[in-house]
C-alpha cells in the first residue's frame, strides 16, 4: 500500500531514510530494484534485470520507474547484486557506475528431493488432466507477460504438434499484463485443443508437473537469470532455450539453445528432444551436473562478501561508523 508513495518520494529526495522505519543498521539491502536511502547504513540493490531499459515496451507503468530509482541509489554511493555476470555488464554500462561496485552473485535454486528426479518416486498424479489422446507434454513455466514470448512456443508447438500428436503443451503461471497475446495465439491455433494453461500452481504441483515434463521450454525475449530451466535441469528433464540475456551464462551446456523469437528453430528444437536418443541423454546429464553449481549456500557467501565490502567501503553521514 506504501510502497508506490515511498518509490515516489526517494525517485526525487533522500527522505525518509529506512531507519526512521527499522532502526540503526550497518548495511541495508533492498532486494528488488530499489534500496531506500539511509542515514548511516551502506546501501546494497539488486538489478534482476534491465527488461525496463532495453524492452520498455515490454513493461507496465510502475516498472517504467525503477531506472530513477537505481540511478538515486547508485549516485548515493549503493552497491548493486546482480544475478549473472550479463546483468552486471549491462548496469555497468547503463548507469556509468565503477564496476567495482556491481557484484553478480549467482541465485541458487531449489534442489529435487532424493528419488525425485525425473520418473523416478514422488508422486506421479497431475493437479490436472491432459487433453484426450495425449500422454506427454512440452512444459513452460512463468508468468504470462510478453517478456517470455509465450506467443512463439505457441506456434512452434502448432508445427511440432502434427509429427507428435500424443504430446500437449503445458503453460504454468499466472496471468501478467500482455495476457492477451497468449489468449489469441492459442485461440487460433489449430493445436488449441492440446494446449493447457492451468494457471498458477504451489510448490507440490509445480514438483510433479515438471519432473513428468517430456522437455522445459523457455523461449524467452530476455532474462537476467532464468530458475525454470535449471531447476528443470536438476529435475532431469531436458531444456530447450533461447541464447538471450543471461541463459547461455546459466545453463552453460546444459540445454539445446536457440534464436530468440523465430518458432522455427524452437519447433526443431523440441521435436529433436522428443525424438530422444543419446544425445539428449548426454544432454540431460550435462543439465543435471551444471545445476548442481547453483546452491543458495554459494549465494549466500557471496551476498555475505559483498555486503562486507559494501560496509568496508561505506562513509556515513557525518564520517561516523
Amino acid at each position: 500500500m506504501f510502497a508506490r508513495p515511498l518509490h515516489l518520494a526517494w525517485t526525487h529526495m533522500s527522505l525518509p531514510p529506512i531507519e526512521w522505519f527499522i532502526g540503526s543498521r550497518q548495511v541495508v539491502h533492498g532486494t528488488n530494484f530499489v534500496v531506500p536511502p539511509t542515514n548511516e547504513a551502506a546501501e546494497v540493490l539488486t538489478v534482476h534485470d534491465l527488461t525496463v531499459i532495453r524492452f520498455p515496451e515490454l513493461c507496465d507503468r510502475p516498472t517504467l520507474g525503477f531506472p530513477g530509482l537505481i540511478r538515486r541509489a547508485v549516485d548515493r554511493g549503493a552497491w548493486v547484486h546482480t544475478p549473472s555476470m550479463f546483468v552486471a555488464e549491462e548496469v555497468v554500462e547503463a548507469f556509468g557506475i565503477e564496476a567495482e561496485r556491481v557484484r553478480p552473485v549467482h541465485h541458487g535454486i531449489p534442489m529435487p528431493a532424493p528419488g525425485t528426479q525425473a520418473g523416478v518416486g514422488g508422486h506421479d498424479t497431475l493437479p490436472f488432466p491432459l487433453p484426450d489422446g495425449t500422454t506427454r507434454y512440452v512444459l513452460a513455466i512463468g508468468t504470462v507477460e510478453p517478456r517470455k514470448d509465450y506467443p512463439t512456443l505457441v506456434e512452434a508447438f502448432t508445427s511440432v504438434s502434427r509429427a507428435h500428436p500424443e504430446v500437449a503443451l503445458v503453460i504454468v503461471g499466472a496471468d501478467g499484463w500482455g495476457a492477451e497475446r497468449l489468449a489469441d495465439a492459442v485461440g487460433t491455433s489449430p493445436a488449441r485443443d492440446r494446449i493447457v494453461r492451468p494457471g498458477y500452481l504451489d510448490d507440490a504441483g509445480l514438483e510433479v508437473i515438471l519432473r513428468r515434463a517430456a522437455v522445459l521450454a523457455y523461449p524467452s525475449v530476455y532474462e537476467g537469470f532464468g530458475f525454470p530451466p535449471l531447476q528443470a535441469m536438476a529435475a532431469g528433464v531436458p531444456v530447450v532455450a533461447t541464447a538471450v540475456g543471461a541463459i547461455p551464462e546459466v545453463v552453460g551446456d546444459g540445454a539445446l539453445l536457440v534464436e530468440g523469437g523465430k518458432p522455427e528453430g524452437l519447433a526443431e528444437a523440441l521435436s529433436q528432444v522428443l525424438e530422444g536418443g543419446p544425445e539428449i541423454d548426454a544432454l540431460v546429464d550435462r543439465g543435471r551436473r551444471r545445476s548442481e553449481n547453483f546452491t543458495w549456500s554459494k549465494c549466500a557467501e557471496g551476498l555475505d562478501r559483498l555486503y562486507r565490502d559494501a560496509w568496508a567501503a561505506h562513509e556515513p553521514a557525518g564520517g561516523r561508523r
